[in-house]
This record gives C-alpha cells, structure tokens and sequence, in this order.
C-alpha cells in the first residue's frame, strides 16, 4: 500500500512521540580527536593497500580494500517524503524530492570469496543530482553516498580496534580457501545455537558465521554518526515490499545447491529479474550522549529511547543488475564514500575520520593499478540501463 503525503507526515509525528527527549543539536566539542588517530588513520590505509595488492598479485585487477566482492548493481529512486517535521526536514530531507540512486550490494571482505564463506553482507547508495554545501574532496559532485551493513553497530569501538580487525582480515587474505568454507561451516552452525537462545556475535559473523541467506531480505545500518542537519543521526534502509519480506532469512539452499560460487548474486539476479522491491530510508536522531555515544562504534543506540523515523521511500523495478555495462561503469568505475557529500550529512566521530583517509587511498589506488578514471554521475542519463 502507497501512503499518501498525509499519511507519511502523521506517521513520522506518530514516532516522534515516542522520543524519550528531544533529539540533540550537534555541537563540536561533541567530537573527540585521539592523539594517534592520525598515526592510526595512516596504518589502516596501508593495510587496506596490502590487502588489494595481494588481491592484484593473484587476481590481475585491484579490487577495494574492503568490500571487494560485489553481488548487483540496482537502479532506483529515492523519493523524499512530504510534511517531514522540522528535525526531519534537514539536509538531502529538507524538501520533498526524487532522486535516481545507484546501490552496489557486497560483502565486507577485501578478497573475492565464494559465498560459502558466509561474511556480514553490505549496501552502497549513490543517490544523484544532490544540491547543497559539499564536504571537502567532493566540491565538484552532486552526489551523496551512504554506506551500509546489516547489523546496527559498526563491532569496534575505536579506530586502533578497527585496525587489528583489518590487520586480521589482510593476514587471511587469499589463504586456503577450502578451509576457509569448512570454517565458514563450523561457525554458522555456532552462530545458529547463539541465536536460538537469542544472542548473537558479531565476531562469528565477521569471521564466516553469517547466515547463508539472501542479502535482499537484510536491513542495512550506517553504523556509525553522521550530521543531520543541525543534529546527530544513523540511518537505515529497511525492506518494505512484499516480495522482499518474503526473503528474510530465506537460506539459500537452491543456488548453493548449484556449486557456482555466486549463489548470493545468483539469488539476486533472479530476484531482480521477476520482482522489483520497495525499502525505507529511516532515520534514528540522537536524543542523550551517553547512551548514543559518537565515539563508541560498538554501541547500539537505543531504539526505545529514540525510534527509526522512515523519512524516504526507495523504491527498484525489474532490470537486469549485473549487466556488462553495470559491472564496468559501477562496479569498476565508481568509487564509494561516505565523506562524498552534503555538509549536512558530514560523518561525525573517530572512526569515520580515519575511513576518510583509508577509502580515499584505496580508491586511488585501485584506479592507478587497473588504469581507471573513476567518476561519479551527475544524473540518471549518466548510469547504464
């Protein structure tokens, strides 16, 4: 069902009510700068280098330091809604509009796995023709990327915890992959007995016990602050549609049963190929810092203190998401970055400031060894059909 203006604003003021204060305004002294972070930033941007030169050396393409192996590239638009209440109505939000958007789903490892080794899984949203004050590096694009996994928290607190995970992930980097999918095997079945008693780990994700189900099915989470305007937010992309309810926690039995090593692109293909899907954009405003701490990733802010608020609608028709032309321009040709766009969605804390120089380093790297210019569209006439 398609709500109707009215009903999309009463909906967002009906959350709101729930807010146990009101959402805070963002002040700089809410930020704090380590005093190796910089030292830290350096290290982390190396690492990812050494994980894409391993990946050049075996593959003959560099691929990105994180989140190398990609699953589809879908089309949309995203759709701002009416009568957003003024804590709402900030930055991309601040007026009704709709935007054509790009999202490249992945999974988080810097080397190309077969799916069997089942790691936490991605989204990246481009959405294009954005106006507005730029962050720094982006003056000349019109675009604002947000990026995504599907768990609420980022799983380290701190940018030297962030470090000796990526140093572990580059250590494993193109190791016995048979192995690998055994292991992957192991911890799936450890992860399933934590969540039958209702816990979870997020190591044992990382590290290959992410369920092998279907990645359409998954909510995504910024996982880490960003402005909002003049306050302090995450957000996240929920599936709305029917036929993408219909793929949480779907195993993905039939496609693995086939031996490719794509069974999760495979399900995506064919997914897109009879059905579109329908999402939401939410957005969850910080309300108390030390519950909602921004330099903290490992903390999950509290959704009864302050609930996601849907204030976008994104919706895909059927296409074909791994086309010649998607893969070469989007896949190899784009680059994603959540320190490329507006000032008012500019990441805020530690964490953030260190992938900044990481991504922007292994994007110029990537370009340089495959011999590419990567550029961002300006608008839909500039994606592939």
């Amino acid at each position: 069902m398609t709500l109707t203006a009215h009903q999309e604003a009463a909906s967002a003021v009906d959350v709101m009510a729930r807010w146990s204060q009101e959402p805070l305004e963002f002040r700089s002294d809410m930020e704090r700068i380590e005093d190796d972070e910089a030292d830290v930033a350096v290290a982390i941007g190396r690492t990812m280098r050494s994980i894409a030169e391993t990946v050049l050396e075996d593959e003959g393409q560099a691929e990105r330091g994180v989140h190398a192996k990609s699953h589809g590239i879908v089309i949309g638009e995203l759709r701002v809604h009416e009568g957003l209440p003024p804590s709402l109505a900030q930055g991309l939000f601040f007026r009704p509009a709709t935007y054509p958007v790009v999202m490249r789903l992945s999974t988080i490892p810097g080397d190309v796995l077969d799916d069997r080794v089942s790691v936490p899984r991605g989204i990246a949203i481009k959405v294009i023709g954005v106006n507005g004050e730029r962050l720094p590096g982006s003056e000349d694009e019109l675009t604002q990327d947000f990026l995504m996994v599907d768990a609420p928290t980022f799983g380290q607190a701190t940018p030297r915890d962030f470090l000796q995970g990526l140093k572990g992930l580059a250590a494993t980097t193109d190791k016995v992959p048979v192995l690998k999918r055994g292991l992957s095997t192991f911890l799936r079945g450890a992860e399933k007995t934590l969540e039958a008693m209702g816990l979870e780990s997020s190591l044992l994700k990382t590290l290959g016990g992410h369920p092998l189900t279907h990645i359409l099915g998954e909510t995504f989470y910024t996982q880490l602050p960003l402005l909002y305007g003049r306050h302090v937010a995450k957000l996240s992309l929920v599936p709305v549609s029917d036929h993408l309810l219909a793929l949480k926690g779907l195993p993905l039995d039939s496609f693995v049963a086939s031996g490719s090593p794509n069974p999760i692109r495979e399900a995506v293909i064919d997914h897109f190929q009879h059905h579109g899907g329908r999402w939401e954009l939410r957005v969850q405003l910080c309300t108390n810092l030390q519950s909602m701490p921004i330099e903290d990733g490992s903390v999950a802010w509290s959704e009864a203190e302050s609930p996601y608020v849907t204030v976008a609608t994104l919706d895909a028709g059927v296409q074909d998401v791994w086309s010649s032309g998607r893969v070469a321009q989007v896949d190899l040709g784009m680059a994603f970055s959540p320190w490329r766009g507006l000032a008012a969605h500019r990441p805020l804390g530690a964490l953030n400031r260190v992938r900044k120089t990481a991504y922007g380093a292994s994007a110029r790297y990537r370009a340089q060894a495959n011999g590419q210019v990567l550029r961002d569209p300006r608008s839909r006439l500039d994606l592939p059909a």
